[in-house]
């Protein structure tokens, strides 16, 4: 009987636990803004790497652009593929911890439009197709930029 009850409670604990590490990985760390506005509160060198993962975007965006006014497929394969998935491996693990799932999803589905920028340059060689892309991929920079701010923490 007493196994039995040492039993439910380490269950019980252990369910505590996971579900209060599950709410930190959906919610992240966040808190209102005075703008409207949630704030992502990130250390000094999280906050860093966030932003220039942006300016990359940016960059890059440009970047393809740029080369499919020139019809250089070879280059928008190249400059997109820069801002897609497999460039996620360079993202810190803390900062994946402390931005919402909202912003994860928005960020996951950039990089993905990223690769399919990058794949169809290489297939379909259209640059108004491109242009279309890209147009798409900058309404989750809008979205982003419009919901969240990122705050250094003290």
């Amino acid at each position: 009987m007493k196994n039995c009850k040492l039993s439910w409670t380490l269950v019980v604990v252990l369910a505590l636990i996971v579900a209060a590490l599950g709410y930190k990985f959906t919610a992240g760390e966040v808190e209102k803004s005075d703008d409207g506005r949630v704030a992502v509160l990130l250390t000094k060198d999280e906050r860093n790497a966030l932003l220039q993962e942006m300016r990359t975007w940016l960059q890059n965006t440009q970047a393809v652009l740029a080369a499919a006014s020139a019809q250089d497929f070879a280059e928008v394969n190249r400059v997109a593929t820069i801002s897609g998935m497999a460039a996620e491996a360079n993202t810190p693990g803390s900062l994946f911890r402390k931005i919402p799932v909202e912003m994860k999803a928005l960020g996951f589905d950039t990089r993905k439009k990223f690769d399919a920028i990058a794949a169809d340059a290489a297939k379909l060689k259209d640059s108004k197709h491109t242009v279309a892309q890209v147009s798409m991929t900058m309404n989750n920079c809008i979205a982003c930029h419009a919901t969240y701010r990122f705050v250094e923490k003290q």
